[in-house]
């Protein structure tokens, strides 16, 4: 089972803003990150990831430099700045709404309802 685009595109401002507040990074690094913490179920691309990164550039909470480790290739590496924290306080506090909420209808008395009929092996 993959996620939705719709729940990627959703997640995916908080997932990156997060993901570089555990340090800087690369893009592809980025995209492995992103494929370990979900177990292989968010499957970005580049073509989602890129876009995304530059116009967290463009909001002014991610910056970005070119460096060239030692051995390595040139990459692009982005960093979060205190705008981008301040960003991802925010939508944490918004997700944590959202999770709380169907939480709330998940394990609530209207779960039970769903959950009843199979029970009884019909």
């Amino acid at each position: 089972m993959k996620v939705t685009k719709d729940l990627v595109a959703a997640s995916a401002t908080p997932m990156v803003l997060g993901i570089l507040a555990e340090g800087e990074s690369y893009g592809y690094a980025i995209l492995r990150r992103i494929n370990d913490l979900s177990g292989g179920e968010l499957d970005w691309t580049e073509g989602l990831l890129y876009p995304l990164l530059h116009r967290l550039e463009r909001l002014g909470h991610v910056e970005s430099s070119w460096q060239s480790p030692a051995g390595e290739r040139r990459r692009k590496y982005y960093r979060i700045t205190a705008t981008g924290l301040a960003e991802l306080a925010e939508q944490r506090r918004q997700w944590d709404t959202v999770v709380d909420a169907l939480k709330k209808v998940w394990l609530g008395p209207g779960d039970l309802r769903m959950l009843r009929p199979l029970e009884g092996g019909a």
